[in-house]
């Protein structure tokens, strides 16, 4: 069987941003499961949207981070590589391979084991208890609107992520805002002057915990760039996506499940009648409506094929999680939330292979105490406004409410 091209799909842009992306994607899994999309800053990709092929291209060692393998494309499309536009965002894990991708995550893994994670389960349970209560203390006769996102799912994660990378928690409003732009796509107004905002400052950072050292993850990497492990842009990049990836994708597991339990009341009374079901609840949410809609960008070094579609070298490849977490070959009746699904833990969303999240373990533990939390503490929740009010962020890979309205009683 010869390799075909990919057929044309006439979209103007996707990047979620839409209260359903689900159904086109389930469109383009019986149609099209690897389609060329030309997005609206003028850049095709490749969208892969089943499991197997997805699972696949996420451990292909042809399908590179680098983003110099896709320089053409992105010149062609007036995109500069990320170094050239004044931030050091290519100095990163998810935008390098091995050796170097080898090298970068030995430095910081260590910070993430389920050991190590475990440890930290008092801590981030008092948080969400502090919180929960801040929220209780702003109802009128134990009823009224809050917001889940801005007022719980933000905080929780960024609160904890500040103390392990020992970075400032008062200014947790900025680098919400510049992972906000960073996450923008490829050639959005406000991206690179947001990114070279975030690593202006994180390059101020480092150099005080150069000079003055504490016990957090950042005076570890700044005391390994001093030993010259890693380069200045490797530092700020390292520090740039241990920001993001240690509360975005966090905020958006708990913001989304917390929609889809208000969304299936059903599902809502099962969890509350058995707490105990809790971690493959968490399974479930990131299955259903993956904190990362797409995995970050992957360039082909070859000409090469997927699912018998050809790839040319240089070609932009985008790994679509949320269409592959839905796939009905893998995951039966995949549109519907079920907590007792037995392959839910399939999920790809923390990807696969050498780019796994690193933080799976803390971003589930923070997922399980913060929406357990608030089952135990507010006795119902109802969503305040239409579902076609919510509205998305406009995103490179995340699926992110902007705000969670909603209606709940002690």
């Amino acid at each position: 069987m010869t390799a075909q091209d990919a057929r044309n799909v006439n979209i103007s842009d996707v990047n979620g941003g839409g209260e359903d992306p689900y159904s086109f994607y389930a469109q383009l899994r019986k149609e099209c499961p690897v389609a060329k999309v030309r997005q609206g800053n003028g850049m095709d990709v490749y969208l892969v949207t089943r499991f197997e092929d997805a699972k696949e291209a996420l451990c292909d060692a042809r399908l590179a981070k680098d983003p110099r393998h896709g320089a053409a494309m992105l010149a062609a499309s007036g995109v500069p590589l990320p170094k050239e536009g004044g931030a050091k965002l290519a100095g990163q894990m998810l935008a390098s391979d091995p050796p170097e991708h080898t090298r970068l995550r030995r430095l910081v893994s260590k910070e993430f084991t389920v050991r190590r994670v475990e440890r930290m389960r008092e801590h981030i349970q008092a948080l969400a208890d502090q919180l929960a209560d801040d929220l209780a203390g702003r109802l009128e006769n134990g009823r009224g609107v809050v917001d889940l996102v801005a007022d719980y799912a933000f905080p929780l994660p960024m609160a904890v992520i500040a103390e392990l990378l020992g970075i400032p928690l008062a200014d947790k409003d900025k680098f919400r805002a510049w992972s906000q732009a960073v996450l923008l796509p490829l050639g959005a107004p406000g991206k690179a002057e947001g990114a070279r905002e975030f690593s202006g400052y994180l390059a101020t950072l480092m150099e005080a915990k150069k000079a003055d050292p504490g016990d957090d993850l950042f005076s570890a990497l700044a005391v390994a760039a001093e030993d010259d492990r890693l380069s200045p842009d490797e530092l700020i990049g390292t520090a740039i996506l241990m920001i993001i990836a240690g509360h975005d994708t966090t905020v958006n597991l708990i913001a989304n499940g917390m929609l889809a339990l208000v969304r299936h009341p059903d599902q809502l009374k099962l969890l509350r009648d058995s707490p105990a079901m809790l971690p493959d609840a968490i399974d479930e949410f990131l299955r259903y409506d993956a904190p990362l809609e797409r995995a970050s960008a992957r360039w082909a070094v070859e000409d090469m094929e997927i699912a018998g579609t050809f790839i040319p070298k240089g070609s932009f490849v985008s790994v679509v999680l949320g269409s592959a977490n839905r796939d009905e070959n893998v995951f039966g009746d995949g549109d519907r939330l079920d907590l007792t699904r037995q392959e839910n833990h399939r999920h790809l969303a923390f990807g696969r292979g050498i780019h796994h999240c690193i933080g799976a373990p803390l971003a589930k533990l923070e997922g399980e105490l913060a929406i357990g939390t608030l089952l135990r503490r507010f006795g119902s929740f109802e969503l305040a406004v239409d579902p076609g009010e919510l509205r998305w962020r406009q995103s490179i890979v995340m699926r992110s409410l902007e705000s969670l309205p909603v209606r709940v009683s002690v």
